[in-house]
């Protein structure tokens, strides 16, 4: 007799399905409390929600309408899941739970449960913690599993951002991203990572992200080699102080001093609105009218081989 299957959960944060969908995926973002504490309390969160998704929908619709008219963020998603669990072996399913728009997290421990599944491997595919993302998508999940599955057995990965794989992969994809850089154009180039930006209060606070995205660069660049390089923070929305330095400002500074620039997403395993839209387009519109040389991006992990050796590693290590 086969031994009971396992599931392998991956949690990321979802994205609309459709241009219709962005206003309703706005607010699912706008109102949890881990991710944006908006003003004047808990009570008050949704209907100022409702107004903030309202008023920002017009413009990310447009910014949707330039990648195809939805996000490519599930699709990337499942097909992380499966390949990982085709190495992992026949005694693996793999699904996806997505934070803030389908599939969600009651759907799919429901799913789980109705196969019989009784153990889980959960992973965030946030390789840098913050109560922000990996915290909120956890919490969701466990609130899930209590309702629908008290009985599943979950191990939880939360946070990945120093191992080796996973290093190894994003640096592959740097080394392809130089593989593109014109002649005449390397003496003069700055590798610039860009991050998700969060909230200062959340670094203040204690939150270990910025330090993870800055280990994670280290790592990166000790097997890259000497190349010039800095951090910046984009996706800044919203009247907060942010962390910094701006991705946006880093690029304008090396228009003004002539620098070419590689841009490496480093907080995105696949691409989505951030890397097709705000770095294919905002920054590299933004390059443009500052006078950066060369402006070029690293293509992201989404479904590459070593990335997917690293998820493997990561279901393996416990």
């Amino acid at each position: 007799m086969s031994e009971p299957k396992k599931a392998l959960v991956l949690l990321n944060m979802g994205g609309p399905d459709s241009v219709d969908a962005v206003e309703p995926f706005l607010y699912q973002l706008f109102s949890d409390r881990d991710l944006i504490q908006l003003p004047l309390g808990t009570l008050l969160q949704k209907p100022f929600a409702k107004m903030i998704s309202h008023f920002r929908a017009k413009t990310v619709r447009e910014n949707y309408r330039r990648i195809g008219g939805k996000s490519p963020l599930l699709h990337w998603s499942r097909l992380q899941a499966e390949k990982t669990c085709e190495k992992l072996g026949e005694g693996w399913d793999a699904f996806v739970a997505m934070r803030y728009w389908t599939p969600r997290a009651d759907e799919v421990v429901q799913r789980i449960v109705a196969q019989g599944i009784t153990e889980a491997v959960v992973v965030s595919l946030y390789p840098h913690y913050t109560g922000a993302t990996t915290g909120s998508s956890i919490k969701d999940f466990q609130r899930a599993v209590s309702q629908h599955g008290p009985d599943l057995a979950c191990r939880y990965i939360e946070e990945w951002h120093d191992q080796e794989a996973y290093l190894d992969a994003l640096t592959e994809c740097v080394q392809e991203g130089l593989s593109l850089v014109p002649e005449g154009k390397q003496d003069k180039l700055t590798l610039l990572f860009s991050a998700h930006a969060l909230p200062q209060k959340f670094i203040d606070r204690g939150d270990p992200y910025q330090q993870h995205v800055e280990e994670t660069v280290a790592g990166v660049m000790e097997r890259v080699g000497d190349y010039p390089c800095q951090i910046g923070y984009q996706s800044r929305s919203g009247p907060v102080k942010w962390m910094s330095p701006d991705t946006l400002d880093l690029i304008a500074a090396a228009g003004k001093e002539r620098r070419s620039l590689l841009v490496i997403p480093v907080s995105f395993v696949s691409d989505h609105i951030e890397t097709l839209e705000e770095v294919d387009v905002e920054f590299r519109d933004h390059a443009k009218e500052h006078g950066v040389p060369w402006f070029g991006r690293v293509p992201a992990l989404n479904d590459r081989e070593s990335f997917i050796e690293a998820l493997v590693a990561l279901v393996k290590q416990g």
